[in-house]
């Protein structure tokens, strides 16, 4: 069977960077070019990475689902896989790189995957970066963010 991407937990970011790419996708969402900008020209390259590191945390929990009375099944290593596409697409830039691309496919993938029951792409997004700043804060308590 396929590697199970559930049991290989991803290392926490650094808490400025889960600011920042949280920032762009917000930004991106909800058309706000200006501030998408200024946020991509303060991250500088770095973004792309951070982009697929907010990426790997939203498809991969998503796609890498046990649902199988908590054990994996041949359904999760599919989806898992799929969730290893979707960031081989971002991470090889194809037809899906740069910041813009990637901060669409989130959103994209938050509206149409996570939003049903959850509320709406906005609301999840900020869920979604607490959570990823709780774990960064977590792992790297001395870090300030900046603003």
């Amino acid at each position: 069977m396929p590697e199970n991407t559930v049991t290989a937990p991803l290392a926490p970011m650094e808490p400025q960077d889960v600011a920042d790419a949280f920032a762009y996708i917000r930004a991106w969402q909800a058309g706000d070019i200006d501030t998408a900008g200024a946020v991509a020209d303060e991250a500088g390259p770095e973004l792309d990475r951070m982009l697929l590191d907010v990426a790997a945390r939203v498809f991969i929990p998503v796609t890498a689902a046990d649902d199988h009375y908590g054990e994996p099944c041949e359904h999760s290593f599919l989806a898992a896989a799929l969730g290893r596409l979707l960031l081989e697409l971002l991470c090889h830039s194809v037809c899906l790189s740069g910041p813009r691309g990637m901060a669409d496919t989130i959103v994209r993938f938050t509206e149409n995957i996570l939003t049903e029951e959850h509320g709406g792409v906005g609301e999840v997004l900020r869920r979604l970066e607490d959570a990823g700043m709780k774990q960064a804060m977590e792992a790297h308590p001395a870090h300030h963010i900046t603003a």
